[in-house]
């Protein structure tokens, strides 16, 4: 399936748009207006980078938590480190468990979370922003020969971004 996104910088633009693509005969249903009264990014199905860095962070604290606590109990049995003399032998293995828990918690959140946010959303987030700053999208999905045919209609509108993709 192939889109094309067209940022248009007001209401009135988007509607035309859709108008022309309407009056060239593109089905209406592969043609979507995101924006202030329309669709917004969350019901057509932009990722949001945000919800993408906490799922990224989640998945990773499955295994940094567990592997940081045996990690922490290793360390302290090498060691033999009496850091806590109150807790006694074991409750030292046991802190320094926990410790390098706490540490493998704090590496999903920052490792997990940051990179989640920096790559989860790919195009998403630009075009979020622009929805944000009152700009519209127009969504053409379908065929390649649609999408050109779109493109080219689209173009007489002089959209501030035409962008199109390719999923497979």
């Amino acid at each position: 399936m192939n889109y094309l996104i067209a940022v248009l910088p007001d209401r009135i633009q988007a509607e035309a748009a859709y108008t022309a693509l309407e009056t060239a005969g593109l089905p209406l249903d592969r043609v979507t207006i995101l924006g202030k009264g329309y669709q917004t990014a969350d019901e057509f199905g932009l990722i949001d980078p945000n919800q993408e860095a906490r799922q990224q962070s989640r998945l990773m604290s499955f295994w940094l938590v567990p592997f940081g606590f045996f990690s922490g109990v290793a360390f302290s049995l090498l060691t033999d480190l009496h850091t806590f003399a109150w807790a006694g032998t074991v409750g030292n293995h046991l802190i320094g468990g926990l410790l390098g828990a706490a540490g493998g918690k704090l590496g999903s959140i920052f490792i997990g979370g940051g990179v989640g946010l920096a790559v989860g959303g790919g195009d998403a987030l630009p075009y979020r922003n622009r929805l944000n700053a009152g700009k519209y999208l127009l969504v053409v999905t379908g065929t390649p020969v649609l999408t050109n045919k779109a493109t080219k209609i689209l173009q007489e509108f002089k959209p501030e971004s035409l962008q199109g993709y390719n999923q497979e």
